[in-house]
């Protein structure tokens, strides 16, 4: 299994501006209501989240050997730009029509019984929601032309400069939690890590889906339409959660390494593309 990042794909922070609010609209994702509220729930989840990330992974940064140490400064610096970018995000959605306080609520409440468990759960949670955020880049490089067809370029462009950047530095969190755990036995390793993916394979879709029906409660649909309208958008059509499912059973193999999996090309595309435009905003 690589355990090798390819050498043109190593964490570069990008400090962009999207400016999203001057094509802004309630339902943004293709007029679609159902679309639009579960990109939105997953968008109010990243402030917070990436927050999280960050302090899993910082507070192991002194045991990170010499070498990996630029990479988990850019881990942080991205994750860090990420987190203001999806706020700025987040910021536009009417909070008079949508239950946006709520949904924020929910998820600080999740997040903060992760946090109570400590910085070794923190991490390991880290390393799966790290996995199932790159098996839905993969997802975004490999049928965005079809998804994301329609959606007005800025906000397009930020999801996939996420979707990059989350490429980029898939393994780093990743890499940290072996280093923490390496006097673990492979069993024990094994076992903690197919755990951690099976609860949080169970909570995440859940709470996305909740938060998702609680913010179209805001258009007028009821919780039992709702729920079926985005069940049936999450697994079936476009169905943005099974698509993934050969690169997300990945991490039960138990050489799983996450630069062992995925398909790199489109991802250089687009990161000339964001270098360019990185290279411009200085």
């Amino acid at each position: 299994m690589d355990t090798t990042a390819p050498a043109d794909l190593h964490p570069r922070p990008r400090d962009l501006d999207f400016a999203m609010q001057e094509h802004w609209d309630s339902h943004w994702f293709r007029g679609d209501p159902v679309g639009t509220a579960v990109f939105n729930a997953l968008s109010l989840t990243f402030p917070d989240g990436e927050r999280m990330f960050m302090d899993a992974v910082r507070h192991f940064r002194g045991q990170v050997p010499e070498g990996m140490r630029e990479e988990v400064k850019a881990f942080l610096h991205q994750e860090a730009i990420h987190a203001r970018e999806h706020h700025a995000l987040n910021a536009l959605i009417d909070r008079s029509r949508y239950d946006v306080a709520g949904v924020e609520a929910s998820i600080r409440h999740n997040i903060q019984l992760g946090r109570d468990r400590g910085p070794l759960s923190m991490l390991m949670a880290t390393t799966v929601l790290e996995h199932l955020t790159a098996v839905m880049a993969d997802v975004h490089q490999r049928h965005g032309h079809r998804l994301w067809a329609g959606v007005p370029e800025p906000l397009e462009r930020l999801w996939r400069w996420h979707a990059l950047e989350e490429t980029e530095h898939k393994a780093v969190a990743f890499d940290v939690l072996r280093i923490v755990t390496a006097r673990w036995s492979r069993p024990a390793f094994y076992f903690r890590r197919v755990l951690s993916m099976l609860l949080i394979s169970y909570l995440f879709p859940r709470n996305i889906t909740r938060h998702a029906v609680q913010l179209l409660a805001g258009d007028g649909l009821g919780r039992t339409e709702a729920t079926r309208k985005v069940l049936r958008f999450l697994w079936w059509s476009p169905g943005i959660f099974r698509l993934g499912w050969r690169h997300y059973i990945a991490w039960f193999r138990p050489d799983f390494h996450p630069w062992g999996h995925g398909d790199l090309e489109r991802f250089r595309e687009w990161r000339r593309e964001f270098d360019q435009l990185a290279d411009a905003a200085r």
